[in-house]
């Protein structure tokens, strides 16, 4: 139920306090952000996670605008639900653990110590007939919006219906950048990764620099270059040498100077990572009555005051030490109270941006309670996870174009 605006006796004081109540019976403050983390400083290994009463979750929701009758259809919905942020258990998200590095002694006070199994323990085993599998990485990432998504009744705090905005769109990119490696580089480059390859790295790696010297000693045959070129080839790589040295000397230039050419980088563009979405929306609202003025202004706060980070949310020694991140935004297209069937899917936002501008009208204008008359929220989400080609096969997608 959405607070009537009946009387102005200290409205504002009382929504805050409301709200700072219901926050407190959702989760309990011995086992907040603040005290879980001095806890697992303390107890090494100890899971971190906010408790909540069962069916704590979707209280509140905001609808604007209001139905003026039971027959009325407010038409496609966007749907902005909040969430309490809550940090991996593990405290990184990745989920890795690393097989076959360590082994187990026990100390004469009965507690076991860690030891790394080094090289040389892994020869003698090997020697002795009982080798050690090598050290091996097992990744089970678990993202932000996994993580919250899964629990999303346990964290929502509430929800905002809104009409549909009218400058609607996605925008998805990924960075690509120009990258160069002539001739000589690659051939670095081969060396090195030959040099990796043998069973004795550290002796092959050894080897390859016998073998630049050797190359900047005879020089090295190029087929179909003449000698001349030969020879520049040579000089450019006594100019790298000698630029490895300190000095400014580049192989290009040197081969520029003796023949006229430079050496082929070899241009190409290569894929150089992912970036995240963003989502700016422009909402006008323009209440037609008290109770929808109230509702407005109820949005407009709880936006706020989800997008702040809490300062003061611990008791203690831990209170001003830490700052608890600010709740995020699962958000949604409707249509007829389901997924939209067409447009774009989202992954959880946090709320980056927000401007309120309470003179939309042209000019300073309000209704008789201090309402302006129109009001325009600029909002600006961004997602917390890339999008990968797999999340197009994902539920998460829904059944319109993906994300």
């Amino acid at each position: 139920m959405i607070p009537s605006s009946k009387g102005n006796d200290g409205a504002s004081q009382s929504f805050y306090d409301n709200f700072k109540a219901n926050e407190l019976r959702e989760i309990d403050p011995k086992t907040n952000s603040g005290h879980a983390l001095l806890r697992k400083l303390k107890n090494a290994g100890g899971k971190q996670q906010i408790n909540r009463r069962p069916g704590s979750g979707e209280k509140k929701v905001f609808s604007y605008p209001e139905k003026q009758g039971p027959s009325q259809i407010t038409g496609d919905r966007f749907l902005i639900k909040c969430l309490e942020f809550e940090p991996p258990d593990d405290g990184t998200g990745l989920g890795l653990e690393i097989k076959n590095a360590f082994y187990k002694t026990k100390l004469d006070n009965g507690k076991e110590q860690l030891n790394v199994i080094t090289a040389a323990q892994r020869e003698a085993n090997a020697k002795a007939g009982k080798p050690i599998d090598a050290m091996e990485l097992k990744l089970n990432p678990t993202d932000a919006t996994m993580r919250m998504s899964a629990n999303q009744r346990r964290l929502t705090k509430y929800m905002i219906e809104l009409p549909i905005p009218q400058d609607l769109n996605d925008s998805n990119s990924v960075t690509w950048g120009e990258d160069r490696m002539n001739a000589i580089e690659l051939a670095g480059l081969t060396i090195a990764q030959q040099a990796m390859a043998t069973a004795d790295p550290g002796r092959a790696a050894v080897e390859a620099a016998r073998l630049a010297i050797e190359a900047f000693n005879t020089g090295i045959s190029v087929p179909g270059l003449n000698s001349d070129t030969q020879s520049a080839v040579r000089a450019a790589l006594s100019g790298a040498a000698i630029g490895a040295l300190g000095s400014n000397v580049r192989p290009a230039s040197v081969i520029a100077r003796s023949t006229g050419q430079i050496l082929n980088n070899n241009l190409e563009l290569l894929f150089q990572g992912v970036n995240l979405r963003s989502f700016p929306y422009s909402i006008t609202f323009s209440p037609r009555s008290p109770s929808e003025a109230e509702t407005v202004k109820q949005i407009i706060k709880h936006l706020k005051m989800s997008m702040a980070p809490k300062a003061g949310e611990f008791s203690g020694t831990a209170e001003g030490i830490f700052i608890k991140s600010p709740d995020v935004f699962m958000l949604k297209y409707l249509k007829d109270g389901a997924d939209h069937p067409f447009l774009n899917s989202f992954k959880l936002c946090a709320l980056t941006g927000m401007t309120v501008s309470y003179t939309n009208a042209g000019t300073y204008t309000t209704y008789e309670d201090g309402t302006p008359v129109n009001i325009r929220v600029n909002l600006t989400f961004k997602e917390l996870n890339p999008i990968y080609h797999e999340d197009y096969a994902t539920e998460g997608a829904g059944p319109g174009v993906g994300y």
